[in-house]
């Protein structure tokens, strides 16, 4: 799967000011990342507000980028849950067509052991029609999926092909880039991480900061892949105070916000999210206007 290395972002679902969604500005925003070197797509993922979208929202979602993406980008598809049953039906269910891969987050609010996560996945990879990317955030889901485990993974499910590692610990992260097959993706979902994952041997990035800023985002990580350290590094520090302030008051209420700066998106988001303050959007605007001078 070289088609999932390099940049992939997790996409908004914007909102209209009455919260019903905005097809015409999805439309605009995977045009935006389209023109702008992102490599592929993460569409109902915790950035797409997925858990506030009814079934039949997350159809138009997927319907609109799915036609607006023309097969230019390779797609993955969010399909995740604490439930193994329930999600195993929905990966054998759900219309998959047009997606490259599903993201599959671990098993939350449930706090399972290491076997428990192993032996999700292992119903998952039973039950996926399209190669599985496992999803290891902690600070959602309160557990944490060790090396140890990621490594059973990649070497007995041939279709777990990689993990989005956003646990925050780069010991961690060059752990199971060390102890996984060369050919099992190790891709960041940090990215304040990112580069340096990279160049510790990971395959790339899911960002939600690249989101907004692609093209300069996407060329950090190219550059991070060819080892060019101090060009990337200079990316990396000049957008670095964006990613603070995007996750400041959640996510994706940043990110939203520097789509409205930008004139793609409205700031609205569904409850239990909220719009960020007024201090935070106006330190959000500045930093995107000097960006995009520049």
């Amino acid at each position: 799967m070289t088609n999932l290395k390099g940049m992939g972002v997790a996409l908004i679902t914007p909102f209209k000011k009455d919260k019903s969604i905005d097809v015409e500005a999805l439309k605009k925003i995977v045009q935006f990342q389209i023109k702008n070197n992102t490599d592929y797509l993460i569409v109902l993922g915790t950035t797409g507000e997925y858990a506030t979208l009814t079934s039949e929202e997350r159809e138009i979602v997927k319907s609109t980028i799915i036609e607006e993406n023309a097969g230019k980008l390779p797609l993955v598809l969010g399909i995740g849950g604490n439930n193994t049953a329930a999600v195993a039906e929905q990966l054998q269910t759900e219309d998959s067509s047009g997606f490259d891969a599903i993201l599959s987050v671990s098993p939350y609010y449930n706090k399972p052991s290491q076997e428990g996560i192993y032996q999700h996945y292992k119903v998952l990879s039973e039950n996926t029609p399209l190669p599985l990317i496992v999803y290891n955030v902690p600070g959602r889901t309160s557990s944490n999926i060790l090396p140890e485990t990621i490594a059973r993974l990649a070497l007995d499910f041939e279709n777990i092909i990689g993990i989005k590692e956003a646990a925050g610990d780069m010991v961690q992260a060059m752990k199971m880039i060390d102890q996984t097959p060369d050919d099992f993706l190790v891709i960041s979902g940090e990215d304040m991480l990112a580069l340096p994952m990279v160049l510790a041997g990971g395959d790339g990035v899911i960002s939600v900061i690249g989101e907004g800023f692609p093209k300069s985002f996407s060329k950090m990580i190219k550059l991070g892949l060819e080892h060019k350290v101090k060009e990337a590094y200079q990316i990396h520090y000049r957008i670095a105070p964006a990613i603070d302030m995007i996750f400041e008051e959640g996510n994706p209420s940043g990110i939203k916000t520097v789509f409205n700066q930008l004139n793609l998106a409205e700031l609205s988001v569904r409850l239990p999210l909220t719009p960020v303050s007024e201090d935070l959007r106006n330190r959000i605007n500045s930093f995107t206007k000097e960006f995009y001078k520049s």
